[in-house]
Formats: C-alpha cells, sequence, structure tokens
C-alpha cells in the first residue's frame, strides 16, 4: 500500500514521501492518526503541486537544518552512570539522556528526532540526530561509571603499595635461604 506522508517519521520516511507499507499499518496507525494518506493518483499530482509551489520554504527548512547540525559539530558527551562490578549499566542510556545532556550544552534537540542503540554497558556509542531528510548528525556518546576516577585513584594509591609488599616478600624470602 502506498501512503504519503504527512510528517517525519523516524525509520519509515519524512513528509511528502511516498512510501510502501503493509496495509495493516496503514489503515489502522497512520492514516487514522493522520499521519499519512492514501497515494491516489489524484493525491500524487496536488503532492507534486504543492511540492513545486514549496520549492523555496523547503529550501529555507533545510538552511535552518544545516545550521542546526553546524552548532553541533565536534560536540562530544561523557554520560556517567551506574554501574555494577561487571560493568553492566543500572538501567541504560538512550535518546532521552542525549537530549538532556545537550540541553544541559544549550542544544535544545527533540528526542524523538535522535536515535540510538540502548547503551547498557559502559563504552563508547554514536547518536544519529536527523535534522532534516538530507543533514543528519552523528555524536559521539562515551557511557563510564560514576565510580571510575576513584577506581583509578585506588588503583594508583594500591601499585606502590603492592610493590612495598613484593619486596618485603621477596627480603624475607632471601632471609629465609
Amino acid at each position: 500500500m502506498e501512503i504519503i506522508l504527512k510528517e517525519d517519521i523516524i525509520g519509515l520516511g519524512y513528509k511528502n514521501d511516498i512510501v510502501n507499507v503493509k496495509s495493516g499499518y496503514g489503515r489502522n496507525y497512520l492514516i487514522p492518526q493522520g499521519k499519512g494518506v492514501i497515494a491516489s493518483p489524484s493525491a500524487k499530482k496536488i503532492l507534486a503541486e504543492n511540492l513545486k509551489q514549496q520549492a523555496h520554504k523547503l529550501a529555507a527548512i533545510k538552511a535552518e537544518a544545516e545550521k542546526k547540525a553546524e552548532a553541533l559539530n565536534g560536540v562530544e558527551l561523557t554520560i556517567t552512570a551506574k554501574v555494577s562490578a561487571t560493568g553492566q549499566l543500572y538501567g541504560s542510556v538512550n535518546a532521552n539522556i542525549v537530549a538532556d545532556e545537550l540541553k544541559k550544552l544549550g542544544h535544545d534537540i527533540d528526542r524523538k528526532i535522535i536515535t540510538m542503540r540502548d547503551a547498557k554497558m559502559v563504552g563508547d556509542y554514536a547518536a544519529t540526530i536527523h535534522f532534516h531528510k538530507e543533514v543528519e548528525v552523528v555524536i559521539p556518546v562515551k557511557v563510564v561509571s560514576e565510580a571510575a576516577p576513584v577506581e583509578e585513584v585506588k588503583a594508583e594509591e594500591a601499585t606502590p603499595a603492592v610493590e612495598e609488599a613484593t619486596a618485603v616478600e621477596e627480603t624475607s624470602a632471601a632471609t629465609e635461604e
């Protein structure tokens, strides 16, 4: 079933795109929710005429999206989270948390245009922000443990103590011989 989308739907298409979907999805969700209309020949003609008349408006929307994308160029996020001893997060880091972190940096971005695989372990991830169908920004997201700095300090403190203990054991072993 061909549907003309009335709004952007991440993972399916963007406003004014003609997409093929299963009949049930179109009839039971897209059309009743007002997110799409059936792509009949007359609807396609109307769409073509509207796109021709709105070409300059669409160019302005794309320019605005490019400006927002340029503002996010070079932004990297580091998110601290509670982590178990095995490195597993309590909960997960998802698009909502990324949107909150960007808001703290002064970038007001809707969480609905951010796609990211849920981070359930400590590590590096990527969040994609879809400003326009031709403008996307990938932001690196690093998930770290809240206790990581404390553990590193303990490890640094433990190293001299371990070396001293090893030296004491070696000298006591040498004196026993």
